[in-house]
């Protein structure tokens, strides 16, 4: 499982600072309530306790998965990027059907947000965009049934 992850820089700091606070902050908060939970007595039968320890294990589940993919993380700046195809970090300004303009930036799996236009390279549409190009006709094979683009611009940005 040495494979890259790509994302933005932004998506980098995200996670960085995500994975920070799991640690200096979160962990240290759930030993506290662990040992405040142990100090109530039997464990058998202590709720506090136990939820406190799943919470741990979540916590430690998350920082294991952050640092993963921190380790493992390939870092693109799409301003040092260029090129006639749609790639990673590429924001991609196309026609629906009903020729409304659509615009989606190709960003990391973690980093998807469709209200604000990132999609990530792992969703339907992105992967039918890659490597097309201005003036490709892009049909999306997605849950809510076949869509249609036209792609009329291909910038990084």
């Amino acid at each position: 499982m040495n494979d890259k992850v790509p994302m933005l820089e932004e998506g980098y700091r995200r996670l960085e600072a995500e994975l920070k606070n799991l640690k200096s902050v979160e962990r240290q908060a759930v030993v506290l309530a662990i040992e405040e939970a142990r100090a109530h007595g039997d464990l058998s039968e202590n709720a506090e306790y136990h939820a406190a320890k799943e919470k741990q294990g979540h916590i430690e589940g998350r920082i294991m998965e952050l640092e993963g993919k921190v380790s493992r993380a390939q870092i693109f700046d799409p301003k040092t990027m260029s090129g006639d195809r749609v790639v990673f970090g590429a924001t991609v300004t196309m026609l629906d059907e009903n020729d409304d303009k659509v615009v989606y930036q190709v960003v990391g799996a973690d980093e998807g947000d469709v209200k604000i236009g990132r999609i990530s390279y792992q969703s339907p549409i992105a992967r039918a965009l890659i490597g097309k190009k201005v003036d490709d006709e892009v049909e999306v094979k997605a849950p809510g049934g076949d869509r249609y683009y036209e792609i009329i611009k291909i910038e990084f940005k």
